[in-house]
């Protein structure tokens, strides 16, 4: 297909990579504060384990709307356009991050707060199903063949980026007020910050043009009627493949990124700013190294990449939490930003791997049902299990042989899976049983961003 114009790409990119971040911003806000004083606020009545295992249960409850938001607006998705849909997600995620941020706590309301809270962060998790599978497809289905993986990977950076400026913003309001203002009131802040960047995410999702490669298929009568029902029939094989390559990916990042937050603080008595250091100096490696990766994955392909992540991933493991255990903030930060440097390996690459599986008509509603169900299986049970098996066991070895399990499933989703870096993405309209072979890596079409 041709090259966009130069302005519209990066319009294009821009508009991905803010919003989704702005949308991640709001994801992790409730990871951290779940983290740090959710257990305390909600969950008082608990011991401090069972409260963080409730409070992180919690957290859970956003995977598990997030593949219901993937399938309902992926559907839209597929046949009212990509625009419309990345507005409604916006909205939706960030008026449900506001509402958190004036929750009464337990001790006021009781029993109804918890579940509150809950209902909110299903709220959550419904936006961002949905958001993920549009924000990459914009970039990807403007750019020419030779970069989708270079400009689908801009988006998934908004996931470090979001993390950074939720942590961030967390650690800036516990450094100017005391321990027990930032329990009274000051944890309320974040929340609420969020309407406005809502407003600056809106302002430029409203600028950007519709998909060409959804046009094309509206104006050839190509829309489907089910893309749910044609997924599930189809492209089975190619939805299963998605989430394998997924699972993982989730289990590495929320051990590197948010179970650290929880290990750190409790177990080894540490200060909050210590781990918080720590994602922050990982968050900005890892966001400047996604569309590096992404690039580097439209040259040599996807399998590559994400294998050799999810390699690297496995052995970091098991060096990671005796790097954490030395109590060293310096050694704490090295373990944390080495490891979101290699899963940046496999989140530059993933959004254009996933969304090669599957045929533009359907390829919303198929790319966000694959990884969004794989969410529930790796982020949504990461933490709870990674400190179930802390509890059980009584030793952080049992975490990291969890994290090379679920890496595993990556590598044998990949290798069960053609290379999809150098054919026509647009050009796949067969089903999973009628897959064409891949085409010249030699396909051009400059990226001017």
């Amino acid at each position: 297909m041709d090259t966009p114009p130069r302005t519209p790409m990066r319009k294009v990119v821009a508009s991905s990579l803010i919003g989704t971040s702005l949308e991640w911003y709001d994801f992790f806000l409730y990871g951290s504060a779940a983290a740090l004083v959710f257990d305390k606020l909600f969950f008082p009545n608990y011991d401090p384990v069972v409260g963080t295992i409730l409070a992180f249960a919690t957290f859970a409850i956003g995977f598990v709307s997030r593949p219901l938001g993937g399938v309902v607006f992926g559907h839209f998705g597929d046949k009212i356009g990509r625009k419309n849909i990345l507005v409604i997600t916006l909205i939706l995620m960030g008026s449900a991050t506001m509402a958190i941020g004036v929750l009464p706590v337990y001790s006021s309301i009781g029993v109804a707060a918890p579940l509150l809270l809950i209902l909110m962060r299903f709220l959550q998790g419904l936006g961002l199903g949905g958001e993920w599978g549009g924000a990459v497809l914009m970039p990807f289905e403007h750019a020419g063949a030779r970069w989708r993986g270079f400009a689908s990977s801009w988006p998934q950076s908004g996931g470090p980026l979001g993390m950074l400026l939720a942590t961030g913003v967390l650690a800036l309001t516990g450094g100017l007020l005391t321990e027990q203002q930032f329990l009274n009131w000051g944890w309320r802040l974040p929340f609420l910050f969020s309407g406005v960047v809502v407003l600056v995410g809106l302002w430029i999702r409203f600028s950007i043009t519709e998909s060409p490669e959804f046009e094309k298929a509206k104006s050839a009568g190509e829309l489907p009627s089910n893309p749910v029902l044609e997924v599930l029939r189809d492209h089975r094989s190619s939805f299963f493949r998605a989430m394998g390559a997924r699972v993982g990916v989730d289990i590495l990042y929320y051990t590197l990124a948010l179970l650290v937050l929880t290990y750190v603080t409790k177990s080894l008595g540490l200060p909050r700013d210590v781990a918080l250091f720590a994602v922050i100096v990982g968050s900005v490696v890892q966001a400047a190294l996604i569309p590096a990766f992404g690039a580097l994955s439209d040259r040599i392909g996807r399998r590559p990449i994400m294998i050799g992540g999810a390699v690297a991933g496995a052995l970091w493991a098991f060096a990671f939490f005796p790097l954490l255990d030395t109590r060293s903030p310096v050694l704490i930060t090295v373990a944390v930003t080495v490891g979101l440097a290699m899963h940046a390996a496999l989140y530059g690459a993933q959004a254009a791997f996933i969304s090669e599986l599957f045929p533009p008509r359907v390829r919303y509603t198929g790319a966000s049902m694959g990884y969004q169900f794989a969410g529930i299986l790796g982020g949504a049970l990461a933490p709870i299990v990674a400190l179930a098996l802390l509890e059980q066991f009584g030793t952080t070895l049992s975490v990291s042989i969890y994290v090379l399990v679920g890496l595993s499933l990556v590598v044998l989703a990949v290798l069960f899976s053609k290379e999809t870096a150098f054919g026509d993405a647009a050009a796949q309209t067969l089903p999973d049983r009628e897959m064409h072979a891949t085409t010249s890596p030699h396909q051009s079409g400059d990226f001017p961003l």
